[in-house]
């Protein structure tokens, strides 16, 4: 970026989710570009709130309401609210960057500055969806099908590099994120941006409690047990500090970074039937809640703790 347009760093982070949401730069010919965003009626409140966020640094016009005529829907129209800048050299730089013969394009460069977790919530919020299924997120979408497959691809690479999350591409041209266990790491990511009108986007944990005390227990075949239910009660000691991490947003996601994710990895395991003790039951469930962890991984965390 172009130092001397002294734009602040907020501010591009803000703009980048925008834009790989469903901000946009229109230019009409012979005219200079102007940054745009359109959001339903049912969201407008996240447009407003976009509005104000923008607005000290943009030249934006007030949010006004549209009525679209669209046959597809019962009314026969759609509802809408449009925020539409005047022009600025910002726009003209990012125009510049965004668009390419006016088809825009994503400028990976620029995501490397500028992709942090503030521009992932917002275009999260802009063009995401949780889908859940009896209260437990089964998929983050992310909508990507104005981009071609092979710059998703390449938005897939980045994510995972600068965030540890591995997104899948569908039959839509979309990302996806069907693991559990990610989902609720993309989640924690988020969560200090989302907009109190975005809470359909989030999952709020609930505990839910368990008396199964006898289970089946997957480990690591390099982890190797001859008592079983004594040597992995005894591992449980450490379930109370990893749960300390969890709770602690910035602990998990860096935990998450160089522990957690690596085990997704693991493959070859053996089960073990085991007897958990009581005093660690609750606990247990509660790490499961917030993180998505199986029961199986939260206790191959325990035996690694010690070898951290």
């Amino acid at each position: 970026m172009n130092n001397s347009l002294s734009t602040p760093n907020t501010i591009l982070n803000m703009l980048t989710g925008k834009l790989l949401g469903d901000g946009c730069i229109t230019k009409q010919k012979g005219r200079k570009p102007r940054f745009q965003f359109i959001h339903s009626i049912t969201d407008k409140e996240w447009c407003f709130y976009c509005y104000e966020k923008l607005k000290h640094t943009l030249p934006l016009a007030l949010p006004y309401y549209k009525n679209v005529k669209d046959t597809r829907t019962i009314k026969g129209y759609t509802e809408c609210f449009q925020v539409q800048s005047r022009t600025d050299p910002i726009i003209s730089l990012l125009e510049s960057l965004w668009y390419i013969n006016r088809v825009k394009v994503i400028p990976f460069s620029f995501l490397e500055q500028n992709l942090n977790e503030l521009a992932l919530a917002w275009w999260y919020q802009d063009d995401g969806h949780l889908s859940q299924k009896d209260n437990k997120p089964k998929k983050v979408i992310l909508s990507t099908d104005n981009f071609t497959p092979s710059e998703n691809r390449r938005l897939i690479v980045l994510l995972a590099r600068k965030y540890s999350l591995y997104f899948k591409l569908d039959s839509q041209n979309r990302l996806i994120l069907y693991d559990q266990l990610q989902i609720f790491y993309f989640l924690r990511i988020v969560d200090p941006y989302i907009h109190s009108s975005m809470n359909r986007k989030i999952y709020f944990p609930q505990e839910t409690p368990t008396n199964r005390k006898r289970t089946t227990i997957y480990l690591p075949k390099s982890i190797h047990l001859k008592k079983p239910t004594a040597e992995i009660n005894k591992q449980l000691f450490h379930l109370h500090v990893i749960k300390e991490i969890i709770m602690s947003r910035t602990g998990y996601i860096d935990y998450y970074k160089k522990v957690i994710a690596p085990i997704r990895l693991i493959k070859e395991t053996k089960g073990y039937q085991i007897f958990i003790h009581e005093q660690y039951i609750e606990v247990l469930q509660s790490i499961r809640n917030y993180t998505g962890l199986t029961m199986s991984q939260i206790i191959t965390l325990c035996f690694m703790f010690e070898n951290q």
